[in-house]
């Protein structure tokens, strides 16, 4: 293998860089935005069945008041309950659609599942269940594991409603109770209403002409079908073996399946629209020495280290040393000690820009084919999108069964009964694979597949029709007793559970206070949610423009940003003062911001 310079070593010319992604930018850019996309429903509808679900399951409708209905039992959704039982708040109800708790985990089984954060502070109550993760990266059939771990171990099993989709939610006045509807005829009235649907939930398809025309098989890969491919999550997929298959998606999931499919496939052709930096992995299994040296608070102490150095906060040490961490102290300078000085943004642009230099060419040092090799290279600023982490995506593109077809951009031009067309030309395939995505800080009822009604008959959808509007971005003004957890107007860390946590923690806080105190709504000012919106709104103005600058894709809204799109944004803050503010306000007592009955 060739050898690459360190970033710090290369000379780049900023000024070229910059019309060149500029000029790849232009090549993405399209009109319909985030309309170029269509949900899993009519001709597609049977994309989003479960395949893991009890197809006979029936069971009588459950009619009952209760304190709690959380919506979600991915990890938002387990937090919640977890840390409502801890609170001492037992009533509490998990309605999920899927047929067991996971969320991503329990619908993302395809070959080569992970998780690109280090397992250690990505997966929840490690300490609390005596549970070390196996691997530094660990696999998505162990960290769903993990998930039945936590509902099993706070008895969050015992009142759930799986395979089952709420439907309906409105607010009863008279009562002080959310009336919560679902697709099995349940009828519950709680006290709070908890929304945890996730962040990467509802699944998405491009709107390719001709798409719903393939005769071959297709399905999405949050939805694998192993019953066509055979193997599972380890690969093995016999059924390919005599089948040409096609990939559309070059993101986090298809850099982690494609070699899997590569593996097996007659032939397989991965096509792409946009490259991913790809940076290496380096997973490796839990050491037991490490583990014998551990000290109580480890874990805690771990999460917190990596969501600061990863927001660029003053560390004087790196403890979790992987990728991500050391990825940011190259882009501040540091080096992996504390920065006296915060560095300029004419010397972060210089280091970020450095850095994909540098990812450039080592795909000139990995990929043998130079064409090849020169489409696999992106141009745009680093963290326009999610860096890729992998160890052997880059080598797939040299075996002889994998072609790379590279749209330079435009995408897709048509989907046939036969295949794909592609730069003017059909290329027949027996599947097609779409490693699509989900949608992302979107519309929120659109992301649910239900409206929420609030005081005076007002939908949700409505209320945020411009856009989302939240104190914390965990509740909203008009709407009593309703908190949601999501990335929308709150804190950002690469660490989503982390701040899941913290926000699990601060609705449990919310729920005991009120049913200690007798305190029958609970909401925020409109003056507290106008200042917090106005808050991240300037926090937002540097990202923004940044985004401005980068390739389409899900963090820019696919280029085209509206009134709403400004709103359904980040605070952007630092993380670690988002969650030492919420803690702050906790420990006052005072429910600062609120207004209650």
């Amino acid at each position: 293998m060739k050898q690459t310079p360190e970033s710090s070593d290369l000379e780049i010319d900023i000024e070229a860089l910059e019309q060149k992604y500029a000029e790849e930018r232009r090549k993405r850019l399209r009109a319909d935005g985030l309309n170029q996309y269509a949900p899993l429903e009519g001709k597609f509808a049977d994309f989003a069945k479960d395949p893991h679900a009890d197809p006979t399951l029936k069971r009588d409708p459950v009619a009952e008041e209760i304190d709690v209905a959380i919506i979600g039992g991915g990890f938002s959704g387990l937090l919640v309950g977890c840390r409502l039982r801890q609170a001492g708040t037992e009533d509490v109800r998990i309605i999920e659609k899927g047929a067991d708790f996971g969320g991503t985990w329990y619908w993302n089984r395809y070959p080569g599942a992970a998780c690109d954060v280090e397992s250690y502070i990505y997966m929840p109550l490690l300490e609390e269940l005596s549970y070390i993760p196996t691997e530094k990266y660990a696999r998505a059939a162990e960290i769903h594991d993990h998930c039945r771990r936590i509902g099993e171990r706070f008895g969050l099993y015992e009142k759930a409603l799986f395979q089952t989709t709420v439907t309906q939610a409105a607010w009863d006045a008279d009562r002080c109770r959310w009336i919560v509807r679902t697709d099995r005829g349940d009828t519950l009235a709680a006290r709070f209403l908890v929304s945890c649907i996730g962040v990467l939930s509802t699944p998405k398809l491009p709107g390719i002409p001709g798409i719903a025309g393939f005769s071959g098989h297709a399905f999405h890969t949050s939805r694998w079908d192993y019953a066509y491919t055979g193997g599972d999550a380890n690969g093995g997929m016999t059924g390919l073996e005599d089948k040409v298959v096609g990939i559309i998606g070059t993101g986090a999931t298809g850099i982690q399946c494609t070699p899997y499919l590569a593996r097996s496939a007659k032939h397989l052709f991965v096509i792409q629209r946009t490259p991913s930096s790809i940076d290496a992995r380096g997973n490796r299994p839990t050491d037991p020495d490490w583990v014998q040296e551990l000290k109580p608070g480890w874990a805690q102490e771990r999460r917190d280290n990596f969501t600061a150095v990863t927001s660029g906060a003053n560390a004087s040490r790196d403890l979790v040393n992987d990728g991500w961490t050391t990825l940011f102290q190259t882009l501040m300078g540091t080096g992996g000690d504390a920065a006296t000085t915060p560095p300029t943004p004419e010397a972060l642009r210089l280091a970020e820009m450095r850095k994909m230099e540098e990812t450039r060419q080592k795909i000139d040092s990995i990929v043998h084919d130079p064409d090849t090799a020169a489409a696999l290279k992106p141009y745009y600023h680093y963290m326009c999108k999610r860096p890729g982490f992998s160890d052997d995506y880059l080598d797939t593109f040299n075996r002889d069964n994998v072609t790379l077809l590279d749209t330079a951009g435009r995408g897709v031009e048509r989907i046939t009964a036969k295949g794909i067309v592609v730069n003017g030309e059909e290329y027949p395939l027996d599947c097609l694979i779409f490693a699509t995505g989900f949608a992302f800080m979107t519309d929120f009822t659109k992301e649910a597949g239900f409206d929420i009604v609030g005081e005076g008959g007002q939908p949700l959808s409505r209320h945020w029709a411009e856009g989302a509007r939240t104190l914390y971005g965990m509740q909203t003004h008009g709407f009593p007793n309703f908190m949601l957890i999501s990335y929308v107007q709150s804190g950002a860390s690469i660490n989503y559970v982390h701040i899941a946590d913290e926000q699990a923690l601060h609705i449990a806080h919310i729920v005991t206070t009120c049913l200690d105190r007798g305190i029958a709504a609970i909401q925020p000012t409109e003056q507290a949610e106008a200042g917090w919106v106005n808050e991240v709104l300037e926090s937002s103005a540097q990202r923004r423009a940044f985004l401005e600058t980068c390739t389409p894709g899900i963090y820019n809204f696919e280029g085209k940003r509206g009134r709403a799109q400004q709103l359904n944004d980040l605070y952007n803050g630092n993380p670690m003062d988002y969650l030492a503010r919420l803690r702050t306000w906790r420990e006052a007592g005072t429910l600062q911001g609120m207004e209650t009955r």
